[in-house]
This record gives structure tokens, C-alpha cells and sequence, in this order.
């Protein structure tokens, strides 16, 4: 299997890094006079080894939505059947051996949120959280497919912790993949047409792949699952996100014909509204998807180059191109971009700026570090003393940014980190120093300045976040935040002796919601370098 962005650079010779970036806070964000310590959230586990968040900032915050509630996954004590879903147990990554359910934290609590039925054998995924609560995700419902030998997967909504089964288009597998405050969904749905190239079955490599059924994107609204189409004359498509408009963003087949590089259609990103589906374009290649919709309608993601046809495909840097779409205009970041060449585009705010990692090899810094781009200018962020990479995987409305640090000489993760007003800053020293959890990577961060993300427990190194990791949120002790037990208020009540401003409200604009979505795909998880096992790019 195949993760969005494998980053292919165990071969590349690392110089050492230079001073501290230059301040890359826009002038119009709010001047920020010190960083604020954390209130630590573990969430724990219900008794396996592992919990942890979903991917990076999609629209309703993803992991973390707009008032702090934090979803994912969690093994049990339940070792898992030879028939278990591995696109379902263990998450997005399928590691583990042990049956893991979805999770809420809200209040102080940790909710199980259970499965469907025979809910202590099923796995089951809690994707996105909306403003309001909803939760969708997947869940395995007790059924064989006949056409895998694998346990059948349902897309799923939660409202108040109760389970509802979404229906589908009478194919033996649907997933639902992100959710607008609005109580839309989308994801997709196999039907029961046979295709020997199923999107679903190739891109999540099925042994019998030749055997299946149609993938397609739906929208579920009003109790009704739509069928959205696809691009030209292809057969299977897949919705990825959905913002605040209704407008959706996917990957779709353009034709019939499979590719001999990939060996599937040609696959193309789409935007969809009003009811017509817009196929995005490529840059030449075979493949490509969006990562992420904000909710002007701006579209980034990957796409390969001719040279190349399946390196989106295949993970093959760096020719899969990073792009921007808006409007039917289609940039390549790559090759316009000034100050660096970005290599991936994890995310983009509302304010048009992307974040991600690029290679600023050739003006003296790292040929992977987290970058921020702003009209056409990309700013290294930089790393960590000591560390090798970073990569930015989440920016907020106010343009803070969350990721991660890789260790060297092994690439493994390391740090969380918070990229702020010119400053990085390693959340781990945020944090109470008799903490449970190092914290190896942050994921995503909501206009509030929430953050989640996952860290391991004291005495075991961040390389093992994957197999011993724990999902954790952390909170800021500022004044959106009075009266947290543990909080250190030091900058809070210092700004008031003084008399001074104190720190922005991390609130976002009231009458907006949480900025865009990203594609379901690549977790920051199974993103350090050469790593392999981690599922295909569009969260397949």
C-alpha cells in the first residue's frame, strides 16, 4: 500500500541547516508576545497499544474541531479476526493487532463510540468532526465481502455517540471521508457494476482486484446519497472534501483505458458544485489528487509530470508536482514558485497560504523543510536544532502552523512543532515537564490554537509513535482558556500587571467556519522518510 507522499530522500546528503527563517508572519495576523504554555490531553487507549487523530485540517478542523472536541481511533483489548478489515483496524495505517474503535474526547472524557453490530469484534474510524458535533468515519459491519475475504467497511455518522449506518450504492464497501457544518457528506461507494479496474480495489492493493466493483463519489445530504459522476468517459471516482458551499473536491478516471505505468485509467482531480463536476487537470502525468479545499474554492494536491507519468502514483519526488487550482486555473508550485521548490502541498488556509515541505537545497538550506507560501514566494521554515527535516502539515485562520521535526540520521519522528511569527517552537517544551507523552508530531491546529496530534509515553522513542503511540490534544493556558488545572497563565497575567494587550483571541471570525478540508489521504504519520506500509495517496 501506498501513502500519499512517501518522501523518497533516504539518499540525499544532508547539509547542516542555517540560522533561525525569516519572519514569515503576514503583517495583517494578530503580533503574538509569547508563546503560550499547554494544558496536555493524553487520550489513551482502551486497552491496546495505540490511539490516534486522522489526518491534518480538513474542513470542521478534522481531528479537532471548532470548540476542542478531538476524534480517531483507539485499539481495544480485542485481538483482531483473520477476517478484519485492515483499511478499518489500526487506522489509516493498518498497524496493530487488536480491534480499534472511534473516539471522542469532550469535556474532560473519552467516549467509546463503538461500531456497528457485532460492535466488540468490529473496528470502526471517526474521521471528521463537525462544529456541531456530527462525526462521520467508517465502520466494519460483521459482513464477509466475498470479493476481498475482507470484513465489509460502511461509511458511518455519529450524533451523539449513536451510530447510523449511511447506506450505499450496493457495493460491498463505501467509506465516509469528511463532513461540512452544513451536515453534508461525502466519500465514496462501490456499486455493482464489475469493473476490472476498480479505484477502490488498485488503490488499496486487493490481491483480487480484477474482481470488482465500480467506486464512486457520492454526496449524502437530507438522509439521500448522491451519486456526483466522473470526469470524461471514466468509470470510478472518489469525493475527498467538502467546504462550507457545498463545493467538493475528488479524484476521478478520465477514461477506460488503463495506463501501462500505473496500470489503471488515467486519474485526475476534480472540483465539483452546482452539480457539474470540473476536471482539475494534470501536468502531463498519469495521476493525480487533491489534497485540500479551502472555502474560497482553491484546490491544492499532486500531479505528475510527463517525464514521470506515475510519481503521484507511485510516491516518486520530485516529480510529483505540487499545484494550486482556482477558478480553472491550474499552478504548478513547483516550477513558479520563488525562494524554493515545493514538494508537497499539505494544506492551505482560507487566506490562500499553503503550507508543506519544500527543497530550499540550492539557497543554502534543507531539500526537505516545512515552507510556508504566500503569493508566490515560499519562506523556509526551517527545523529543530539537531533534527534534519520538517514538514508543516495544518495552518489555522491565523496562520499558525503545525508539524512535525525528523531525526537524523534515521528520519524518524521527533518533534511537534508550532510554527508562529517568525519562531519554532518545540511544543514538547510547552508542555508540563513531568508530561506522560513526548510529543513526536502535531497534525492538525483549529482557529482556537488547539492542537492535536500524537506523542509517545515517556521512556519510549518517537521513532515508535506508530506502534505505541497516543493521540493528544493540547490546549493553550490563555485567556480563551481560564481556569485549566495546570495551566501556567504567566504571559496572561503578565500582559495584565502591565497593562499591555494581551495575546489575540484565537477565535476564528464568528460567522465563518473552520477553514478548509484536506484530502483524505496521506497522515503525518508514515510520512518520515523512506518509511514504507502506509496506505495510498487519497487516504486509500
Amino acid at each position: 500500500m501506498k501513502s500519499r507522499f512517501l518522501m523518497l530522500l533516504t539518499t540525499i546528503t544532508v547539509f547542516a541547516l542555517l540560522a533561525l527563517p525569516l519572519q514569515f508572519a503576514a503583517q495583517d495576523k494578530p503580533d503574538h508576545r509569547g508563546h503560550y504554555h499547554y494544558q496536555l490531553i493524553d487520550m489513551g487507549t482502551f486497552g491496546g497499544a495505540v490511539s490516534a487523530i486522522n489526518f491534518a485540517g480538513d474542513i470542521g478542523n478534522a481531528a479537532v474541531n471548532a470548540h476542542g472536541v478531538t476524534v480517531g481511533f483507539s485499539e481495544t483489548s480485542t485481538p483482531r479476526l483473520p477476517t478484519s478489515n485492515h483499511l478499518i483496524c489500526g487506522g489509516d495505517d493498518g498497524f496493530g493487532s487488536f480491534i480499534t474503535h472511534a473516539f471522542r474526547w469532550q469535556d474532560g472524557t473519552v467516549t467509546d463510540l463503538g461500531a456497528l453490530p457485532p460492535a466488540e469484534t468490529d473496528c470502526s474510524n471517526a474521521y471528521r468532526i463537525s462544529a456541531s458535533g456530527e462525526i462521520i468515519g467508517f465502520s466494519e459491519n460483521g459482513r464477509i465481502d466475498p470479493l476481498t475475504g475482507f470484513n465489509q467497511s460502511r461509511a458511518v455518522r455519529w450524533r451523539d455517540a449513536q451510530i447510523e449506518d449511511l447506506g450505499s450504492f450496493g457495493g460491498n464497501q463505501n467509506e465516509g471521508l469528511a463532513i461540512n457544518n452544513h451536515g453534508q457528506i461525502v466519500g465514496f461507494s462501490l456499486n455493482t457494476v464489475p469493473d476490472p479496474y476498480s479505484l477502490f480495489d488498485f488503490l488499496l492493493s486487493f490481491p483480487n482486484a480484477t474482481n470488482g466493483t465500480q467506486t464512486r463519489a457520492f454526496l449524502w445530504q437530507q438522509g439521500k446519497m448522491e451519486d456526483l459522476g466522473t470526469l470524461g468517459t471514466g468509470n470510478d471516482a472518489a469525493a475527498f472534501m467538502i467546504n462550507e458551499h457545498g463545493q467538493i473536491a475528488g479524484a476521478s478516471y478520465i477514461n477506460s483505458t488503463p495506463n501501462p505505468v500505473t496500470g489503471i485509467p488515467t486519474v485526475n482531480p476534480f472540483f465539483w458544485q452546482h452539480g457539474t463536476m470540473v476536471d482539475i487537470g494534470s501536468f502531463g502525468g498519469a495521476f493525480g489528487q487533491p489534497n485540500f479545499l479551502n472555502n474560497r474554492g482553491q484546490v491544492v494536491g499532486g500531479s505528475s509530470v510527463p517525464a514521470d507519468p506515475g510519481a503521484c502514483f507511485f510516491e516518486d519526488y520530485p516529480n510529483c508536482h505540487p499545484f494550486l487550482w482556482e477558478k480553472g486555473n491550474l499552478l504548478d508550485l513547483a516550477t513558479t514558485t520563488i525562494g524554493g521548490v515545493p514538494q508537497t502541498a499539505d494544506g492551505i488556509n482560507d487566506d490562500g497560504e499553503i503550507i508543506g515541505s519544500a527543497d530550499f537545497f540550492n539557497t543554502g538550506g534543507s531539500p526537505f523543510d516545512a515552507y510556508v507560501w504566500r503569493k508566490g514566494v515560499a519562506t523556509d521554515l526551517g527545523t529543530l536544532p539537531g533534527d534534519c527535516y520538517s514538514r508543516a502539515m495544518a495552518i489555522n485562520f491565523h496562520g499558525q502552523i503545525v508539524g512535525h521535526a525528523l531525526s537524523c540520521p534515521n528520519f524518524d519522528f521527533h518533534h511537534a512543532i508550532l510554527w508562529e511569527n517568525g519562531a519554532i517552537i518545540d511544543l514538547n517544551a510547552q508542555i508540563p515537564k513531568n508530561s506522560p507523552l513526548q510529543l513526536a508530531f502535531a497534525d492538525d491546529i483549529n482557529d482556537r490554537g488547539e492542537v492535536a496530534g500524537m506523542g509517545v509515553p515517556t521512556g519510549v522513542d518517537p521513532s515508535n509513535v506508530l506502534t505505541q503511540g497516543r493521540a493528544f490534544l493540547l490546549i493553550p493556558c490563555d485567556e480563551n482558556h481560564s481556569g485549566i488545572e495546570g495551566c501556567d497563565y504567566s504571559l496572561v497575567d503578565a500582559a495584565a500587571a502591565t497593562r499591555e494587550s494581551p495575546a489575540p483571541v484565537l477565535h476564528g471570525p464568528t460567522t465563518t467556519t473552520p477553514r478548509s478540508l484536506r484530502s483524505l489521504g496521506r497522515r503525518g504519520v508514515a510520512l518520515s522518510l523512506g518509511q514504507t506500509g502506509a496506505r495510498n495517496t487519497a487516504r486509500w
